[in-house]
């Protein structure tokens, strides 16, 4: 049998030259397989701009630690395609093993015909199979890109739909304002499926989202809107909806974004028919939640130990992937966050592609980083070059120079005399974080 790898080749031949969003593709596909997507446990659907993924990594911690079995669908990946499905089993699941992954690649092959699809398409039509096939309690479903149209929307009765906070990305294919993105992403909402609207960062956003859910009869669930609420209250995430008030941990996750993922994850799992999971489980989710590349502190491995040996005793090394304005708004606020807690100097090691609005993200840093070395995203052909980065950050007011590599970028740092032990964040990219986590020898598991 083919690789998953070699067949991954063959589906970029079929890659239309233009991408027009569309559910066309991806049905006809899925009515060869004889429809998985009407086959599968019930479905949990999110999109969003930023805080999909997280919502989900707190939904799965919760549901696993309350004994079921979670399927996952994620992207994009960090270091290996694998990452993406997520086979559910009771006490923890696991990627899909690539026997299974190549054999569901060939067969969506071979239904397709070489008829035109996107990588994304038939991709999230072996996932479906894969998941189909499979039994779980649950199926976690992260939209790709958008919503209304895509291939993820195929689902027609999901046991709940929820948006995570709204931001402007990828504007040629959802739009150049934030009203426009919010009504791609509402288009996931489905008549007689609760609806879970998270906190979001623009009102225009929630009127969007809320207009929409009640067009189609999908009854709105809304953070802040005695639907339910979350806060932090004396070390503690207090979460209350219209029956029940938990006192709980706060989650393991950093950044006060997270409460809002935790708080909007809790509440989708109750709207989505899973309110029998106790309290001890959500308060064990809370606590063993796992998010790779999502400001995660790298204290061991090959990166973690060349900090160890080249920076003074202390030195912290932090990676993360975000890469828009919104989500580069929310990361310097979650390391302002930290720096409260120990007020010490940030480095910056900084990855970008040429797609996004580097001035926009590295503008949020302003202020708050004593330093930034630029560097390049080996292997991507889309990366902005590292020369280019810094000077987009000289021009906004950060002191920048470049390095050829993380490696050189710490070594670096070390030449940099600082008052006390710096803290390190890698970010700007999850092309770039993938790589560190692989340079570290610390891949998502």
């Amino acid at each position: 049998m083919d690789s998953s790898d070699a067949l991954m080749a063959r589906f970029l031949a079929l890659h239309p030259r233009t991408i027009d969003l569309s559910l066309g593709r991806i049905q006809g596909l899925l009515a060869k397989l004889n429809h998985p997507e009407r086959r599968l446990p019930p479905v949990i659907h999110v999109a969003g701009t930023n805080g999909k993924g997280s919502t989900i990594a707190f939904m799965r911690a919760i549901l696993e630690a309350g004994g079921l079995a979670a399927h996952v669908y994620t992207s994009p990946h960090l270091v290996r395609f694998h990452e993406r499905i997520r086979l559910g089993a009771i006490g923890g699941g696991h990627f899909v093993p690539e026997d299974r992954l190549a054999d569901a690649f060939a067969r969506c092959e071979a239904v397709n015909g070489g008829d035109p699809i996107t990588v994304f398409e038939i991709t999230t039509a072996a996932a479906l199979l894969l998941f189909s096939e499979v039994p779980a309690d649950v199926l976690l479903l992260e939209v790709g890109l958008g919503g209304r149209v895509d291939a993820t929307n195929v689902i027609d009765a999901p046991a709940a739909a929820v948006v995570t906070p709204i931001g402007r990305d990828h504007a040629e294919y959802l739009g150049d304002t934030v009203a426009a993105v919010a009504g791609e992403k509402a288009g996931i909402f489905k008549r007689g499926c609760p609806a879970i609207i998270a906190a979001q960062d623009y009102a225009e956003a929630d009127a969007v989202l809320c207009r929409h859910a009640e067009a189609v009869g999908a009854g709105p669930i809304r953070v802040g809107n005695q639907d339910f609420s979350v806060h932090e209250e004396r070390g503690r995430l207090v979460y209350q909806d219209e029956t029940d008030l938990f006192d709980l941990p706060l989650p393991r996750l950093s950044g006060r974004h997270q409460l809002t993922n935790a708080g909007t994850a809790i509440a989708a799992l109750r709207a989505a028919g899973f309110g029998d999971i106790g309290v001890a489980a959500i308060e064990t989710g809370l606590r063993s939640v796992d998010w790779p590349g999502r400001l995660q502190r790298l204290a061991r491995g090959h990166l973690a130990q060349l900090v160890a040996d080249q920076l003074p005793a202390g030195t912290e090394l932090w990676l993360d992937g975000g890469h828009n304005i919104d989500g580069g708004r929310i990361l310097a606020a979650a390391v302002a966050d930290l720096g409260d807690r120990s007020d010490v100097p940030l480095v910056l090691i900084v990855g970008l592609l040429g797609t996004k609005d580097a001035e926009g993200f590295l503008r949020n840093f302003v202020g708050l980083s004593r330093a930034l070395i630029a560097v390049p995203i080996a292997g991507q052909m889309a990366a902005r070059p590292a020369e280019e980065v810094a000077q987009i950050a000289a021009s906004v007011g950060l002191s920048a120079r470049v390095a050829a590599s993380v490696e050189a970028a710490l070594a670096m740092v070390s030449d940099i005399a600082f008052e006390q032990p710096p803290r390190i964040l890698i970010c700007g990219s999850l092309y770039l974080a993938g790589a560190v986590l692989t340079a570290n020898g610390t891949p998502p598991t």
